[in-house]
């Protein structure tokens, strides 16, 4: 299955990164923003499944795990500060970094330059101002980007 599936894939790509399948009862997802921890969750994975969500092919319909959201404070300190590192390597706008936590070793699976935050779930602790801070973040942007071209 492995031999076709990369078949498959050298078909439209000429490098296949793999990543190492670690299973855990959910995966972190700290939001970052402005290389700082905004909000800190957890996303347990579907039931009987081993990712966040699993897809049924035949009849289109998804089955999601729970998820939580914790104050930042409450998050363990590994998984959070090497989010924020991680998030850094690219830049200081809004980040989703998931990880997973396998006793004291912390790993990055993903960082997201476009995270989702729904309604209820990221925004559980920080409430409307979660939504706040990034709209005070954006527009502080905007507003520098004004201010550099009036000296051009």
């Amino acid at each position: 299955e492995l031999l076709q599936g990369l078949e498959t894939l050298f078909d439209k790509s000429s490098l296949v990164i793999a990543q190492e399948f670690k299973p855990t009862e959910f995966d972190w997802r700290i939001g970052v923003l402005d290389n700082q921890p905004l909000y800190a969750c957890r996303y347990f994975m579907a039931k009987r499944h081993w990712q966040i969500i699993k897809h049924d092919k035949q009849s289109g319909e998804k089955d999601e795990g729970r998820a939580d959201t914790l104050p930042v404070e409450q998050a363990p300190s590994a998984v959070v500060d090497l989010a924020v590192r991680a998030a850094s390597l690219y830049g200081d706008g809004l980040f989703g970094v998931d990880l997973k936590q396998l006793g004291k070793d912390v790993v990055v699976i993903e960082v997201n330059d476009n995270p989702t935050i729904s309604a209820g779930i990221e925004d559980d602790v920080l409430g409307d101002e979660l939504y706040l801070r990034i709209m005070r973040y954006f527009m502080g942007r905007v507003e520098q980007k004004k201010r550099a071209r009036r000296y051009l």
